[in-house]
């Protein structure tokens, strides 16, 4: 059964493939887009719960970086009423091919899509929505497919605004009075000014495929940004369809902390409206335990959650635990993390099972924050300073932290 956006046969691929360096070390053991967000979800829901809410229903999850966790929690696209007998969500994980039989990953998301391209052709797709797997908005992807297809446009890329400051890391667009993109710069060194694309295109599947083939006989193809995008603003048919409300890419540490505090101060978007659910893989858990020393204020705490100290902006996640005396000030604490009595964890993610031992310190009030990795131990007493990091599965030790203790890495541009 095929359905259908303005007449159109609408088939949604998700990129979720690349490494998320700079999101390090809470990508080192895990896919980007299965990082967690909020406590409850994952970066991924966030998309594929627009697409669903948008009426799309034939989406593909293109993988290649550190599958396994992140198939686990698409579940065969059941949290989401993907699990279709016809359609629904499929997962394209890394493939050899009689062409290619040794296999390769893909260099780039345009690339990605070319290896697909006899897939896609096959599918019969008339209009192809490539998305990224880790950004949170909300956005309802049919009103862009409808302007597309009126517009009879090569590529609709959808936008937002950001600070001019912010803009040198995305796809940057000049647009005409009827909205034509009239120029489009990636990642410049500076910025044409605060409008950028928010990693959604919608492609007519025609152009899309044939320029794909053209340009992959002249070499390489990279990201979409550096000759795809650029191929289809020169054809003159290429406009933007701007997002509105709020969007935020998490592809860095800080940005991934700003957009928690995006949410706990208010200026993020509601989760948990009739008419727009935003659904994950749930788990069954607990009620949050809440001790009488337990101090909170403007705080997400999620089932499980055992709270004796203080935790103040800040998210706490489903089974961890603030012990008596310890303090969790503008942080994110991962499912199952510990913060022992005594500790201290402010301006600072604490990943996944990590500990933070009795009257440690983690991070600083100011500056970029401190992170401590999946399953890593912060000794008793042990200072991790603001802006530095502690690689998964790994110790510090009072007085011994610069043998563990990493600094993270400097590029800032998006990317994945």
């Amino acid at each position: 059964m095929a359905y259908r956006i303005a007449g159109q046969k609408v088939l949604a691929i998700v990129l979720a493939g690349g490494k998320g360096s700079r999101l390090a070390p809470l990508t080192t053991e895990r896919a980007k887009p299965a990082v967690p967000f909020l406590g409850t979800y994952r970066l991924i829901d966030f998309t594929l719960s627009n697409l669903v809410n948008s009426g799309v229903q034939d989406v593909w999850v293109i993988e290649q970086y550190l599958p396994h966790g992140l198939n686990d929690h698409l579940s065969g696209g059941r949290p989401w009423d993907l699990d279709r007998t016809r359609g629904g969500l499929l997962v394209m994980p890394p493939f050899s091919s009689p062409d290619n039989e040794e296999g390769e990953f893909a260099h780039g998301n345009a690339e990605a899509l070319a290896q697909h391209a006899g897939l896609i052709r096959e599918f019969g797709a008339e209009v192809v929505l490539v998305l990224s797997a880790d950004h949170i908005y909300k956005f309802d992807h049919a009103a862009a497919i409808h302007a597309h297809v009126e517009r009879g446009a090569s590529v609709t890329m959808v936008t937002t605004e950001v600070g001019e400051a912010e803009a040198t890391r995305f796809g940057n667009v000049r647009v005409d009075g009827e909205g034509r993109v009239s120029e489009f710069a990636y990642k410049p060194d500076e910025a044409l000014g605060r409008t950028v694309t928010a990693e959604i295109f919608v492609y007519s599947a025609g152009v899309l495929l044939s320029t794909l083939e053209q340009l992959a006989q002249q070499g390489g193809l990279g990201d979409y940004g550096e000759q795809l995008l650029p191929a289809l603003v020169a054809r003159g048919d290429a406009y933007v369809h701007p997002l509105g409300g709020y969007w935020k890419d998490v592809g860095t540490l800080e940005a991934y902390l700003t957009a928690h505090r995006d949410f706990l101060e208010g200026r993020g978007f509601a989760l948990n409206t009739p008419d727009w659910p935003f659904i994950t893989s749930s788990v069954s858990r607990p009620p949050t335990r809440v001790e009488a020393s337990a101090r909170l204020d403007t705080a997400f705490v999620c089932g499980g959650a055992v709270i004796a100290g203080e935790v103040r902006r800040s998210v706490v996640g489903p089974g961890a635990v603030v012990e008596v005396g310890a303090a969790v000030v503008d942080s994110v604490i991962q499912p199952g993390a510990v913060v022992r009595a005594g500790a201290r964890v402010q301006n600072a993610i604490v990943d996944t099972d990590a500990v933070v031992e009795a009257s440690a310190e983690v991070g600083a009030s100011e500056g970029p924050p401190a992170v401590v990795g999946a399953r890593a131990t912060v000794g008793a007493q042990a200072r991790v300073e603001g802006g530095l990091l502690v690689p998964p599965r790994q110790t510090v030790r009072a007085g011994e932290e610069g043998q563990t203790v990493q600094a993270p890495e400097t590029d800032d541009k998006a990317g994945k």
